[in-house]
């Protein structure tokens, strides 16, 4: 499948374990890596980083196969979730950052296209956030609450 914004094929990302079950090996409890994840949560890190880590320094390749539960669930019972989903906050970084950007560099031509392309995505993800109950049915994205939020 090909890239929205770009006239290149998908890069290959990396795959689940093919077993969904807990390894043999593994003899991390659920009880700790649920406190793990909690606790790196409390250090305002982000879902997709503590994945990361607890693939990368835990072994803990499927956190689901570990405790029956996803990461955001898990956080979500501790109701230390934040308000916006992750990925839309992070474009909306990109969108603020950049717009600084172009205030600076008026004739940054190719920015300027970058630039609609953020805000595209933004566009598409609220209109699937609103439509699953994640965001509110009138919130919609503008420069100045991106900002607010932002920062």
């Amino acid at each position: 499948m090909a890239r929205m914004h770009s006239r290149k094929k998908g890069m290959s990302g990396s795959s689940k374990p093919a077993v969904k079950s807990k390894p043999e090996w593994l003899k991390t409890k659920p009880k700790e890596v649920t406190d793990l994840i909690i606790s790196m949560k409390k250090e305002e890190t982000s879902l997709s980083t503590i994945g990361t880590t607890l693939r990368d320094s835990y072994g803990i390749s499927s956190v689901k196969a570990v405790t029956g539960k996803k990461v955001g669930s898990i956080v979500k019972e501790a109701e230390l979730a934040s308000k916006y989903p992750e990925d839309l906050m992070s474009l909306m970084k990109r969108a603020v950052n950049l717009r600084k950007h172009i205030d600076i560099n008026k004739k940054d031509l190719h920015n300027k296209h970058s630039l609609q392309l953020i805000e595209s995505k933004i566009g598409r993800l609220v209109k699937y956030y609103r439509r699953v109950g994640r965001l509110p049915v009138d919130w919609s994205y503008s420069f100045d609450k991106a900002k607010l939020l932002v920062e």
